[in-house]
């Protein structure tokens, strides 16, 4: 089985979390993590997962992308958004099941929204099933910049493995 995990990454802390759900998942199948400057399309694979930052309140749009580079230290990790990606894809997806995940801060989801409920509306609308609910994963300010609260690498991790066991029991299409 084959899983493709597309995400957006601006500060390097949901580049990390991607990485770990697919160490996470790589038990149950063949796992690709790709940024989404490189996502060309979804193509035939048997689960798709999605993931981005959290930016006013859900999916970044290149106005906040910009802010957004103007405040990192380093290089930006993904020029393009998942916002446009998901806007590339058309409705061939015949059902696939599809997880999606974001980085936000430790708040309450109705003050900061949450990039994975808005990615799983979008991808539901284009045909595709959740497998399990939007996850989220939280960042902390240190000074003047995001950093991944102490935890959440491991927490993606098992996230990834609980997807991956949850993804192998699920009936499977066609």
């Amino acid at each position: 089985m084959r899983v493709m995990l597309v995400y957006e990454s601006m500060f390097g802390n949901t580049e990390r979390v991607a990485k770990a759900v697919g160490d996470g998942l790589m038990p149950f199948a063949e796992v690709s993590v790709v940024n989404v400057d490189d996502a060309r399309s979804a193509p035939d694979t048997d689960l798709l997962v999605a993931g981005g930052p959290t930016h006013v309140h859900g999916l970044s749009w290149p106005s906040s992308r910009n802010e957004a580079g103007r405040q990192a230290e380093d290089d930006v990790r993904s020029s393009t958004g998942l916002r446009e990606w998901l806007g590339t894809l058309n409705r061939v997806s015949g059902g696939r099941p599809v997880a999606t995940f974001d980085t936000r801060l430790g708040k309450p989801r109705w003050l900061t929204g949450s990039a994975a409920v808005t990615a799983a509306r979008r991808l539901r609308r284009l045909g595709f099933v959740p497998l399990v609910p939007a996850e989220s994963f939280f960042v902390e300010m240190d000074g003047q910049r995001t950093v991944l609260r102490t935890g959440e690498v491991e927490r993606a991790r098992e996230w990834g493995a609980a997807l991956g066991r949850r993804f192998v029991a699920a009936p499977k299409i066609g």
